[in-house]
């Protein structure tokens, strides 16, 4: 009905993208019936994008209940339903259909939700019983409506057609309960003109860690051939290479900006590797304990939706860490150890992408419209619309100093399992660095500690007191695990990996444009498995005027402007 109303499929047909604002999930069905008519449809538009507003999203019993009687709508109700947790107030990016449908639940009231958003929509679907149509709400949500989007609105009543009209929409037919609308105001609206949609064409990310793969799998999906460069003659050769690292969420008692930004980012990356990696061999989701220490301060009131996300450890939790069962600790449901080279293969294998390894960019020019970027022995060239330097410390020299950033150097430390292995947590515990017992990084399996944290310092070498500091950590988080450590340091069979990573001054990462056609996606720290993935849709979504992954004050918390502004 409301597909039918819009004029869809048929509208989107060719397109590009297609950007659906929905205020008020209801029951979720519009969602899969759109899902649905995309994947039925041989002209569809390239993404599909469905941006839903509720302050009280649907369990995901109730989504299944409600595609129950339609055989189709089934397996895509079952696909949203595993996706459907942990929906705490903010945006929740959920991907489908390998990242071509993509579902932006915003959980909150209309109008603060509404502020959030930065995008044009194409379609708009108002739950109209569901929310107040002041004057005030129907202005904010025809502000991301462009010139000639069409609206339905089942249950309208003349207030909410009389707003609609006021704004500008052209009520077409108002029939069983159904308002259908065309957003033709008679006036000039400021701001409302569109520049031309950007056209995918070519493109070089200079850098093939996380950050640089990341951005070309993003951009891949959204039509652009993408060459990735990089000076070491592997991808993820840099910090990126380390053997395996730790995914989960920061969580603070105050919910403060980090916690917002890492449950974001965990999403998308945990999305990532659910679709691309071998269960058991490059990643593997097992959760993990938090060690609190002193801090007693209890986790932030969020209610249930926090719970898949964090909750007081149990006491059967603590007891397998040898833990006391009056000991601070909390459990975070959505973690998981990842291969970190694992998942920059996989992007890097995405279509349209093509790695090139010894290639040490030594510039990037603007010539008109385009950019030439040249090697450090200016015998080699590529002419691209598009540049994207993802280059960790080296992003600095390639932008001419329009970014700043820093190194910070990392050393792990792990060994082979033995018989001891019982002594060790059945799951990864953090608190102060993090152990992560049992990875595949021998034939029966290693563990692994770390990481030192040594801001400032860009030494690779590796450092036996590193490998002391690590382990004395370890015996003060897991003292019965300390026995372990002990064995192996005895037989001498300690080994490390040590890696520089690139942070910026606040610690979160810098990403956006530098200047028409230049962007930049780096300073990931240690949390590129957090930030990465979520970074490079970031781009892409402000590139090409889609809707974002996280809210726009969020955003805006890892611009790359920012720092021009301190």
């Amino acid at each position: 009905m409301l597909l039918r109303a819009c004029g869809l499929p048929a509208a989107w047909a060719g397109q590009a993208q297609w950007r659906i604002l929905q205020a008020g999930f209801a029951d979720g069905t519009g969602f899969l019936r759109a899902w649905h008519a995309w994947r039925a449809d041989p002209q569809r538009p390239g993404l599909l994008h469905l941006v839903a507003i509720d302050a009280a999203p649907p369990t995901a019993d109730a989504i299944r209940a409600a595609a129950g009687a339609d055989p189709e709508l089934q397996p895509l109700a079952a696909a949203l339903g595993a996706q459907w947790h942990g929906l705490v107030p903010g945006f929740h990016r959920l991907a489908f259909e390998d990242g071509r449908v993509l579902l932006t639940l915003c959980v909150g009231e209309l109008p603060a939700m509404l502020r959030e958003q930065v995008f044009r929509a194409d379609t708009a679907w108002l739950e109209a019983a569901s929310h107040p149509w002041d004057a005030s709400t129907a202005k904010a949500m025809t502000r991301l409506c462009r010139r000639g989007a069409s609206l339905a609105a089942p249950g309208a009543g003349a207030p909410l057609r009389r707003e609609l009209q006021a704004c500008g929409w052209r009520v077409d037919a108002v029939q069983d309960d159904l308002l259908a609308a065309r957003y033709e105001p008679a006036w000039v609206v400021k701001g409302l003109a569109e520049a031309p949609p950007l056209q995918p064409a070519r493109a070089v990310v200079v850098g093939a860690g996380l950050a640089g793969a990341a951005v070309a799998a993003s951009l891949s999906r959204r039509g652009w051939s993408v060459l990735v460069l990089d000076a070491a003659p592997q991808p993820a050769s840099g910090a990126s290479g380390l053997p395996a690292g730790l995914l989960a969420p920061h969580q603070s008692p105050d919910d403060n900006l980090l916690s917002r930004l890492s449950r974001a980012g965990v999403r998308v990356t945990l999305q990532q590797a659910q679709q691309r990696l071998a269960s058991g061999l490059e990643w593997e989701r097992t959760g993990v304990l938090e060690v609190r220490g002193d801090d007693v301060r209890p986790l932030p009131a969020l209610g249930d939706a926090l719970v898949p996300w964090s909750r007081e450890a149990t006491d059967a939790q603590k007891r397998a860490a040898g833990l006391a069962p009056d000991a601070a600790a909390w459990w975070h449901e959505n973690a998981a150890w990842i291969e970190p080279a694992a998942l920059v293969r996989s992007w890097l294998r995405e279509p349209r992408v093509r790695f090139v390894g010894g290639w040490q960019v030594r510039r990037i020019e603007r010539q008109g419209e385009r950019f030439l970027v040249t090697d450090s022995s200016s015998s080699r060239a590529a002419e691209v619309e598009l540049v994207v330097v993802a280059a960790a410390l080296d992003s600095r020299t390639l932008l001419q100093d329009r970014v700043q950033v820093q190194p910070v150097r990392g050393q792990v430390t792990w060994a082979p399992r033995e018989d001891d292995a019982a002594l060790l947590p059945p799951f990864p515990v953090n608190g102060n660095g993090h152990f992560l017992p049992r990875v595949p990084l021998v034939e029966r399996g290693a563990w692994i500690t770390g990481s030192t944290y040594g801001r400032g310092d860009g030494e690779t070498a590796l450092r036996p007191q590193d490998d002391a500091a690590n382990l004395e950590r370890v015996r003060a988080l897991l003292p019965r695990a300390d026995v372990a450590m002990q064995a192996a340091t005895a037989r001498g069979a300690i080994r490390s990996w040590s890696g520089v990573r690139c942070a910026s001054s606040d610690r979160r990462p810098l990403v956006g444009e530098i200047e028409p056609g230049l962007w930049v996606s780096t300073a990931m720290g240690s949390r590129g498995l957090t930030f990465a993935a979520l970074c490079a849709e970031l781009l892409a979504a402000r590139l090409h005027g889609e809707p974002l992954p996280l809210e726009a004050r969020l955003a805006q918390a890892l611009d790359a402007a920012r720092q021009a502004a301190t």
